[in-house]
């Protein structure tokens, strides 16, 4: 492990953040209380985390010629992708060239900015257990491969996409013209593929929290938090809570898959690996080299919180999973398509018993964007979910 510098010094550990949105905002402000000085770039202007960050930087990531130039240019100690939409070959040239050290690693943004790539590193190479898949360039193609036996119900997603967006369940043929228009629709880049899932009768779907982080030895070790349960909505986090109760088989096939998962990936960070569950069945699905959404549920249940265990994961710092109280969260939206809207009921939200909130500071408002989320911390779990329910109601965004 280097020294920490002083920020706006020659000796300074500069971190520069691609995707500076709520979780990267988080993830700088742990950097900055480790004396860091911090880059956040994102592709628009007052980001949330650009509002916290030492320097702001706005350009399109997923331009080869822009990121390369910003990058040399700053030449930060650490590149730390916080987004899909990047131009990850261009991160592998420049960590090949000794230019930058990307987080986890070059290798890891790529395989992982994508479904195809990292399905099938863990169904094909890792032989770890998945839904029946097919990957798909049409409209024809996606229907000929649910009639040869992904079957209905199924899932269809973009091979590239964040937060959910362009996902659908199908029950039938009616669907499957519609779930390939929002497929295409939502995609973070231009990109006419998509995955189709066969759908597997699962108990629940968890994120398991992966941390990779250097030992006493110097040698990196895999930390697990606690398992996260979650509910989605069209693809879509609403709510979480943690710990989510597991068999002890399936707690540890778990973390089987996702050290497998992780080990491959290599690098040093937190991993959010999102894993279906049945009895003692366990199913890998996704896997993200960065802070989860599901995973804001931690700022008020773990002593860390996984923004902190990223930062210090990448500084190679020691880390701690442990838990401090069970507690759940629920997300605020938007609720309204305007810029600059102002919160109500923020103090009523407050009132709720061991309740926080954090909003997120985007400067445009929709329907159904992410623009703050409640936290409530119990002794119960069930308790917490519909008091963080109950918080997130409170809060009232409106045109000002």
């Amino acid at each position: 492990m280097n020294p920490i510098g002083t920020p706006h010094s020659p000796n300074a550990t500069r971190v520069m953040l691609l995707g500076s949105g709520e979780l990267g905002k988080e993830v700088l402000i742990a950097l900055q209380r480790l004396g860091v000085e911090t880059i956040a770039v994102d592709r628009y202007d007052h980001a949330p985390g650009q509002q916290v960050a030492h320097h702001a930087r706005t350009i399109a990531m997923d331009d080869p010629a822009a990121l390369r130039a910003l990058i040399e240019a700053e030449r930060p100690d650490l590149v730390v992708p916080e987004i899909e939409a990047i131009a990850t070959q261009t991160l592998e040239a420049l960590e090949a060239e000794g230019v930058v050290r990307v987080i986890p690693t070059a290798r890891a943004a790529r395989l992982t900015m994508d479904r195809e790539g990292i399905r099938r590193l863990a169904a094909e190479t890792l032989g770890l257990p998945t839904s029946p898949y097919r990957f798909c360039d049409s409209l024809e193609a996606l229907q000929a491969a649910i009639d040869a036996g992904i079957g209905y119900p199924c899932v269809v997603k973009p091979v590239m996409s964040s937060s959910g967006k362009g996902q659908s369940k199908l029950d039938g043929p009616a669907d499957v013209a519609t779930a390939w228009d929002h497929a295409m629709a939502g995609g973070r880049v231009s990109h006419s593929r998509v995955i189709v899932e066969g759908f597997i009768d699962f108990d629940y779907e968890i994120t398991l929290l992966t941390v990779r982080a250097l030992g006493a030895d110097g040698q990196v070790e895999t930390h697990f938090c606690d398992p996260i349960g979650h509910v989605q909505v069209s693809g879509d986090y609403v709510e979480s809570w943690q710990p989510h109760p597991m068999h002890p088989a399936a707690l540890d096939e778990a973390r089987r898959i996702a050290k497998a998962v992780t080990d491959n990936l290599g690098g040093q960070g937190l991993f959010g690996v999102e894993l279906f569950v049945k009895g003692a069945q366990v199913w890998f699905s996704e896997v993200s080299p960065r802070p989860h959404d599901t995973g804001m549920v931690t700022m008020i249940t773990q002593w860390q919180n996984e923004f902190e265990l990223h930062a210090r994961a990448i500084l190679g710092l020691p880390v701690s999973t442990a838990l401090k109280s069970p507690g759940a969260s629920a997300v605020i939206y938007g609720g309204v398509e305007a810029a600059g809207i102002v919160f109500d009921g923020v103090d009523e939200a407050l009132r709720v018993p061991n309740s926080d909130i954090r909003l997120f500071g985007k400067p445009e408002s929709f329907v159904k964007r992410r623009m703050g989320v409640a936290l409530v911390h119990d002794a119960d779990v069930e308790t917490a979910r519909v008091q963080a329910k109950r918080a997130a109601s409170k809060v009232q965004p409106r045109v000002a």
